[in-house]
């Protein structure tokens, strides 16, 4: 909330009570369904493919309790990262900016404390903020993230790359203090436990939550996907995705524990969800539901993602908001979308500084014209990259002269991906240089030099590639 004009802030009312929307911000209370108060939940997973979900087609019942989000609240049907990279992904999520606005291009690069997250718009309007999990935006690797490396939070219990502090049943974090605490039970389970834990704490004030797990990441220490005791056993033998079957990679080795990952992190999901409606929260609270990226077994490239295919691009992402009805849109929708969204569903102005925007006021059918239907995707680590993805088209370039670590961007790419989506779903033909589709990507090159250029970058040259298949 902001002072009055003698400089004093106004009390908040006790938790569970109604704080009123100031009529003066932009979008505040603009629903006359929208309820008094309302909290904001975020619940991320990491490196979960879109397809591990019910709601998505998965047909192993894996994701009951968000599924049943999905059908009570917005299931977003199209939704991708704009950088299949963890801290990349995660500093877009804090900030609603692009990599080459924060900087923050690439792993190991903290998030500069002087860009506003989040955590500091919520704040600003009166909220209690608290981030519990997984951080990767300091830098720290296995220490304690500074205070002025958090992001402006208030609450914190978490640490920067937990995949190398912790394990499945070794579940550790750091508190506020930065000392270590060691939280018993499999590691999603405990990470929700202490979310539980915060929301059950009295408060004067709204909140917003960040919470941030690991699974179903792998494990990196030993490269495995380790599932809680007994549920790898469900699914080995089970349902494939179709690229993963065509393609194989770890599949075979690794799949049967990515799913039982999933499966725990939804249950652990549905009971945060129980707990929420336990405190009489549940119904003046926006909770979403996502991940940083997804994960394609090392059947792209040499490992998990940092590719330009839906595998290591799509991901869940589901909305619960108070006082919404309506459908979700059928756009293609970036997650890049997601911090604008989250601060319009409490009633909150959206920052000029964000580069997406807020997906509540769409709905219904997309145009049958994807001309304009489009979102964009960095790539660093394992290239200097950049695609478009549409309705019907996969498009990625690659820089041939750049580092994909020491380099954020490039001023020449070329030509590296061109799949049809309509007779090619699971983009196992790229028809990149194929002179039948020369007019195609020359469309689709010139649509991704303009969302380069919008997003901040220097329009590239980009070369075509020809191929005589």
């Amino acid at each position: 909330m902001e002072p009055d004009r003698r400089g004093r802030r106004p009390a908040l009312p006790a938790h569970g009570s109604a704080v009123r929307p100031d009529p003066a911000v932009p979008g505040a209370g603009d629903s006359p369904d929208r309820p008094e108060i309302t909290n904001v939940l975020v619940f991320l997973s990491d490196q979960q493919r879109f397809d591990s979900v019910g709601a998505y087609g998965n047909p192993l019942d894996l994701t009951p309790e968000l599924d049943r989000a999905a059908a009570g609240g917005m299931l977003v049907s199209h939704a991708f990262t704009p950088q299949p990279v963890c801290a990349p992904a995660r500093a877009m999520l804090q900030t609603g900016q692009y990599q080459n606005r924060t900087g923050v291009y690439r792993n190991g690069i903290p998030l500069p404390p002087d860009v506003p997250t989040l955590a500091h718009h919520f704040t600003a309007a009166g909220y209690q903020t608290g981030y519990i999990g997984k951080w990767h935006l300091a830098g720290t690797d296995s220490a304690p993230v500074p205070p002025h490396l958090r992001g402006g939070y208030d609450y914190w219990l978490a640490a920067d790359v937990v995949e190398f502090i912790s394990d499945a049943y070794d579940a550790r974090l750091y508190d506020g203090d930065g000392a270590e605490v060691r939280l018993p039970g499999y590691r999603a389970d405990a990470y929700v436990d202490a979310a539980i834990r915060w929301l059950a704490q009295p408060r004067q004030a709204p909140f917003f939550l960040f919470l941030s797990l690991i699974e179903p990441h792998h494990q990196n220490t030993r490269d495995d996907y380790p599932a809680p005791a007994g549920y790898a056993d469900r699914y080995a033998d089970r349902w494939t995705p179709p690229d993963l079957a065509a393609l194989g990679g770890s599949t075979s080795e690794h799949l049967a524990g990515y799913w039982g990952m999933v499966k725990r992190v939804d249950e652990a999901f549905g009971r945060l969800l129980d707990a929420l409606t336990s405190l009489g929260l549940r119904d003046n609270t926006v909770v979403a539901y996502t991940s940083d990226h997804g994960c394609h077994f090392k059947t792209r490239n040499g490992e998990y993602k940092r590719s330009a295919h839906d595998a290591s691009i799509r991901v869940p992402l589901v909305l619960s908001v108070p006082g919404r009805t309506g459908p979700a849109p059928r756009r293609l929708v970036s997650l890049i979308d997601l911090p604008p969204t989250l601060l319009d569903a409490a009633g909150l102005p959206v920052p000029a500084q964000m580069q997406g925007r807020s997906i509540l006021a769409e709905a219904g059918e997309p145009d049958d014209d994807d001309h304009d239907d489009d979102v964009f995707v960095q790539i660093s680590e394992s290239q200097v990259g950049r695609a478009l993805r549409t309705r019907r088209w996969t498009y990625a370039v690659v820089a041939r002269d750049a580092d994909g670590w020491d380099d954020p961007g490039a001023s020449e790419y070329g030509e590296d991906l061109l799949y049809d989506l309509d007779a090619d779903p699971h983009e196992l033909t790229n028809l990149a240089g194929r002179p039948e589709y020369a007019d195609v990507a020359a469309d689709l090159r010139r649509r991704l030099i303009a969302r380069m250029v919008a997003a901040g970058e220097p329009a590239p040259v980009i070369s075509p590639v020809t191929v005589d298949r």
